[in-house]
């Protein structure tokens, strides 16, 4: 026991040579001034004048992507899944069995298909609204006394942009209440919906460029749990995840750095090509592409996909295995 004990204090003298050990103990109340002096000097340099005009360009465009896909799910019908999330653009749904459905229904089976909403395509995304980017942390009995805007426009806000309005009453709650909208939706002619196909997928491009270039710079977090979103430097402490059982809906979250599809989520769907039948089947799932559901509604308007999408829609891939028989 003696000879291990030497060892031992041999070995650790040895580690030990060189180095330096602190003291955990620290007054926060001593660096308290100084940690508030240094939030409020970080503040100052907020909005980056360079970065105001890619928020401008960000409102613009999810204003005008809201009012095409609202203009376009009026000619081209969508169908959305009473049991789950799951989204289909065409006439009728597709018999491919991937309902999840709720928690005691059986899963893996066939859709039952409803008529689909704007907030199917787009899918609605809040936060709260901060009174200025670098406030104290909202606490959970604070939760009614912010307002919950759309979680692109609070991004803009916090980033130099001036949101109308318009801006924060335009959601994807309601089509029906999309004002500027096209009138006279049924007379419109293909190559007029082409036009507004390509302007909405010209739309949907830039807003979500410009999204991620703005996350770059300004601090936005989601929950590792679930899809709430917070922009600001640190999340909030509204206990609404509810990810683990025993708390129910007093969860705290756990937050972690957002990324562009936090924000703008692109509801990836089954995309539909000229070779698949006109029902897609159960039995040519692996062979079926996807594809975000604004680029689908978009090509259904005959606006050819960016090369980016080929692979995810599998332009040239085969429909259904060789010598299948329906």
């Amino acid at each position: 026991m003696a000879l291990r004990r030497k060892l031992w204090v041999d070995f650790w003298g040895e580690l030990s040579k060189g180095q330096r050990f602190y003291s955990s103990k620290f007054d926060l109340k001593k660096l308290r001034p100084m940690i508030m002096k240094r939030i409020e000097n970080r503040a100052k340099d907020y909005p980056i004048r360079d970065m105001v005009p890619v928020a401008r360009e960000v409102l613009k465009a999810r204003a005008l992507l809201i009012r095409g896909v609202s203009t376009l799910i009026k000619v081209f019908p969508v169908q959305a899944c009473k049991f789950c999330p799951e989204v289909f653009i065409g006439e009728k749904g597709h018999l491919i069995q991937t309902c999840r459905g709720f928690r005691r229904r059986a899963k893996n089976r066939v859709h039952e298909w409803i008529s689909g909403r704007l907030d199917d395509i787009l899918v609605p995304v809040e936060a709260f609204h901060l009174r200025k980017m670098f406030q104290p942390v909202i606490e959970h009995n604070q939760r009614f006394d912010f307002e919950r805007v759309p979680a692109v426009v609070e991004l803009c806000w916090q980033a130099g942009a001036d949101p109308t309005d318009e801006d924060l009453h335009l959601n994807t709650r309601n089509s029906d209440g999309i004002v500027g909208g096209v009138h006279g939706v049924e007379s419109l002619s293909p190559e007029d919906l082409t036009v507004v196909a390509n302007g909405t997928l010209k739309a949907w491009e830039t807003l979500r460029s410009g999204v991620q270039r703005l996350s770059l710079v300004y601090p936005v977090k989601v929950c590792e749990h679930c899809s709430e979103v917070h922009v600001g430097p640190s999340g909030h402490k509204a206990r609404l995840c509810g990810v683990f059982k025993y708390e129910s809906w007093r969860g705290t979250h756990f937050w972690k750095k957002a990324g562009v599809d936090d924000l703008v989520p692109p509801k990836i769907v089954w995309h539909r090509r000229p070779q698949d039948p006109p029902v897609l089947l159960d039995e040519g799932r692996g062979y079926y592409g996807h594809a975000p559901a604004v680029v689908d509604l978009c090509t259904k308007a005959g606006v050819v996909p960016p090369t980016k999408y080929f692979t995810m829609i599998k332009v040239l891939g085969r429909s259904e295995p060789v010598g299948s028989e329906h």
